[in-house]
């Protein structure tokens, strides 16, 4: 499988924004159908099948094992409902070629994805009902380890790839892969070129896929390519409650940080915080000289606010 790159695509690779719960959905469908892929994900398998709603069963006729399913049962969106509204607008056109494409590839055509194909009110009815049940009964559980490992990851490959440099970054997101010139070669086991065109590539770590790399559609009509985590879903930990600015700066300091969201004199922060004068002005400096807080004085007072990047880190911890 070789990905070809223009130099303006190499300028719009990323990492996809927030996990997606239909994606998610449709490889843990199809990683159903491998009872011999990954033994790690033997035992979910097992307790998986044992519990999808006989309504939802039939999402198995539309998903193959290699994780290509149609592509308008999973948008690139970061709410499961949305989602599904998204699925129930697909355009007639698509889901017919989508359709066909899956029965191309060794899916059976039944009388109900012929009634899908057809966008027959009763089965679609039935296609968003069971899409709504094998959600709840497979990723409603494990979804916040899900979304924690997939947003470690991409912090993870990111800060790597600052020391590592383009090249190498991208070949360590897949074993035996390789960026020569303007062309990434990987998945040898696929025989397969993506000319990306100018268009850009988003990457999507998923902890419920263990089989290649698969390519698709971001949202913002980038390529997509999709790989597997690189720990997968039975290792995720189950993510702590504690506050994440907290377990990265230490509690206070992240105390410290959260009340300059608005200026504040050092001794303002002092007896907001219940700390003394000397340990406020010794975070402050901390904080500042990590670049998340200015400091600026007005006589003998010094005032500190939170820098862009410092509101940035609010921002995101709080999400």
């Amino acid at each position: 499988m070789r990905i070809h790159f223009t130099p303006d695509d190499l300028l719009r690779i990323r990492f996809a924004e927030e996990p997606a719960p239909l994606l998610e959905l449709g490889l843990a469908l199809a990683a159903l159908h491998r009872p011999a892929a990954d033994p790690v994900f033997t035992r979910w398998r097992r307790e998986a099948a044992r519990s999808l709603p006989a309504r939802a069963r039939s999402l198995l006729d539309l998903v193959p094992a290699s994780g290509a399913g149609p592509q308008f049962l999973d948008p690139m969106v970061a709410d499961v409902e949305e989602g599904l509204d998204r699925v129930a607008a697909s355009p007639r056109g698509q889901v017919r070629r989508e359709l066909v494409r899956v029965v191309g590839l060794g899916q059976p055509k039944t009388p109900w994805t012929q009634r899908i194909a057809d966008l027959e009110r009763g089965a679609w009815g039935e296609l968003l009902a069971g899409l709504h049940a094998a959600y709840g009964s497979i990723l409603t559980e494990p979804w916040r380890r899900l979304r924690a490992g997939f947003h470690a990851e991409v912090s993870w490959r990111t800060s790597g790839w600052g020391r590592l440099g383009l090249g190498p970054g991208l070949a360590a997101l897949l074993p035996d892969s390789r960026l020569d010139g303007l062309v990434w070669h990987l998945a040898p086991e696929k025989e397969f070129d993506l000319h990306l065109d100018g268009r850009g590539l988003t990457l999507y770590p998923s902890a419920m896929w263990s089989g290649s790399p698969l390519v698709g559609t971001y949202s913002d009509h980038s390529r997509l390519l999709v790989y597997p985590a690189l720990t997968p879903l039975p290792l995720l930990p189950e993510p702590h409650d504690a506050d994440p600015l907290g377990t990265l700066l230490g509690r206070t300091r992240a105390q410290v940080l959260e009340a300059l969201a608005e200026p504040r004199t050092t001794g303002n922060l002092a007896q907001d915080l219940g700390i003394s004068a000397a340990s406020a002005s010794q975070h402050a400096t901390a904080l500042r000289e990590a670049g998340l807080v200015a400091t600026r004085r007005e006589g003998k007072a010094a005032w500190h606010g939170c820098t862009a990047l410092g509101a940035e880190l609010l921002r995101t911890g709080a999400r």
